[in-house]
């Protein structure tokens, strides 16, 4: 039996598998990294709330530029959430993997 070409049909037929896996693993690394920006933003609102300024500016102004479309900021009383969405070539990825964080600070007076 004629073995010569077995490793590239072996490799062909793994790197479907291979580049979805790769694919996994870069999405849920940019969960991670809109996790940490919404926490950053929502702390960047509560301090802009206890210091009398405009919570939800703030917060939009923590994120950067590629995500100022994908954000959106709630105010209510002390409490400061910010959502999310990570970047994500399919919309509908990005949809379901939105992240939320909440911050809290007592309003100036």
């Amino acid at each position: 039996m004629d073995e010569r070409g077995q490793a590239t049909v072996e490799l062909v037929a793994a790197l479907p598998a291979l580049l979805l896996s790769a694919l996994v693993a870069l999405q849920l690394l940019a969960v991670g990294y809109a996790m940490t920006l919404a926490d950053g933003a929502a702390e960047a609102g509560a301090l802009a709330l206890a210091s009398g300024g405009s919570a939800a500016d703030a917060a939009r102004g923590a994120v950067p530029g590629w995500a100022e479309d994908d954000v959106s900021v709630a105010v209510e009383g002390g409490k400061v959430t910010v959502q999310l969405r990570p970047p994500s070539p399919l919309h509908a990825v990005a949809e379901r993997l939105q992240v939320s964080s909440s911050a809290a600070a007592r309003p100036a007076r």
